[in-house]
């Protein structure tokens, strides 16, 4: 008995020392990333496009997504913040005849072996995107850790995937919403997101560790599901499925 609880008090020590070492090595990685944070200026022309679909990976950066304010004939324009050892941003753009898919990509960093999802050089980068809001989009959002946040009060949105490894996610819907679906995780940060109030909705909440907050405007209908009472028969709607690995989740209405 002895022997066994000496050989469980040394493996925790060794468990201990090698997260100890991860964690250092982690944060030596962070201060050295810092120093070359370079920009790519997005400016993607119009051209006619009245529906895209848009494909946006931030790497491990934090990423915000709201409108253009001001009437540019953009698709979509911004700043997107880079390592230089990554090299810029991948762009891609497929267009035809008024419908469009641009994918933005951040490219690799070249982590270690051991990284936790929510590790510190997570949101060592920014990426600021801001897209046209006569057009119809259907997004989807990624980053590795960083936060998310997505403006779309003002926007036309058909459908909003957005995931993140571990920062906190943020998500404002419009105010018209014809049968929008709208999925947001994250792995142990919290999710916020915020409805105009009177907007039907469906909401599948989950956590693992923190809570399940929703706005006492909706019932709820078993375990993980909240709806408003004219959700069945509204023409303007949404059905959100969210959840976090470990933080709160949390539905308000403004």
């Amino acid at each position: 008995m002895t022997s066994l609880a000496a050989g469980s008090r040394t493996m925790a020590v060794m468990i201990c020392l090698i997260l100890l070492l991860a964690a250092t090595i982690g944060l030596a990685s962070c201060a050295s990333a810092t120093g070359d944070v370079l920009t790519y200026d997005l400016v993607e022309p119009l051209n006619g496009v009245t529906s895209a679909r848009f494909n946006i990976d931030a790497g491990n950066g934090n990423l915000t997504i709201d409108w253009l304010t001001g009437g540019e004939p953009l698709l979509a324009g911004g700043t997107l913040q880079y390592l230089e050892r990554q090299g810029q941003p991948m762009r891609t753009l497929v267009s035809f005849l008024g419908e469009a898919t641009l994918t933005l990509e951040g490219g690799d960093q070249g982590q270690s072996w051991f990284r936790l999802p929510w590790a510190a050089c997570n949101g060592a980068t920014e990426w600021n995107i801001h897209l046209n809001p006569t057009v119809s989009s259907d997004i989807t959002a990624h980053s590795n850790g960083g936060n998310v946040r997505l403006n779309l009060a003002s926007m036309a949105v058909t459908r909003v995937t957005a995931d993140t490894g571990g920062g906190n996610m943020e998500v404002i819907l419009p105010d018209n919403a014809t049968n929008l679906t709208v999925s947001a995780k994250t792995g142990a940060g919290n999710v916020l997101v915020s409805l105009p109030s009177g907007l039907a909705a469906r909401i599948h909440a989950t956590t693992g560790l923190g809570k399940v907050i929703v706005d006492p405007s909706f019932s709820q209908t078993d375990k993980h599901t909240y709806q408003s009472s004219d959700y069945d028969t509204a023409a303007n709607r949404v059905e959100l499925t969210l959840s976090s690995g470990a933080g709160n989740v949390n539905v308000t209405t403004n």
